[in-house]
């Protein structure tokens, strides 16, 4: 296996583990494959639940850009609801993790 196919073997652990949800590994995969090479940077490929910075990244470059969604105060419950779900005692949120989970939120499924 590739070292992605490992990380998405991994990831698809903590979100049945974690967040207690079956992963569809077809868009967990696509999710993953989106976030390029920034998967392989340990700093980069976690969230940070309690930098304000890091989650305005996660909703203007992902929520609104990469989904296409309206700047509004849904996006922040949405991540809010995400990073509870994930345990904010959980150091390492993956950000495939977080991203997936938001597409399904959602229901953009279609984007990927």
């Amino acid at each position: 296996m590739s070292k992605r196919d490992d990380l998405i073997v991994k990831y698809a652990a903590d979100l049945k583990e974690k967040c207690g949800m079956t992963p569809d590994m077809d868009l967990l995969t696509k999710v993953t494959v989106g976030l390029g090479p920034s998967i392989y940077n340990a700093d980069s490929a976690t969230v940070s639940g309690s930098d304000e910075k890091e989650l305005a990244t996660v909703k203007n470059n992902f929520l609104i850009k990469k989904l296409g969604l309206k700047d509004s105060p849904d996006l922040d419950k949405a991540i809010d609801s995400v990073i509870e779900t994930y345990g904010r005692s959980n150091r390492n949120k993956y950000r495939a993790v977080i991203y997936y989970m938001l597409t399904k939120h959602f229901n953009k499924e279609s984007v990927y």
